[in-house]
């Protein structure tokens, strides 16, 4: 099941939810106010940070993909 944030309208409270489905209604946690919108969510992994020498080992120089174009950086 997807996790998304969201942002009530009516108090500002920002929350993420446990979404089962598209017609699942969402309330504010905190003023139980159906008034919510959904916010752009970005997906991050963490990890490890990488140097910029093993960034520029790649055959284009930016990133570490093995072959030119996997990374999308032309």
């Amino acid at each position: 099941m997807p996790l998304f944030e969201y942002k009530c309208r009516d108090c500002g409270t920002a929350f993420e939810k446990i979404v089962a489905t598209a017609t699942t209604q969402v309330v504010c946690k905190q003023c139980e106010s159906p008034r919510v919108e959904k916010l752009l969510s970005v997906f991050a992994v963490g990890g490890a940070s990488r140097s910029k020498a093993s960034l520029e080992s790649g055959p284009c120089g930016a990133c570490g993909a093995a072959q030119r174009g996997m990374c999308g950086v032309e």
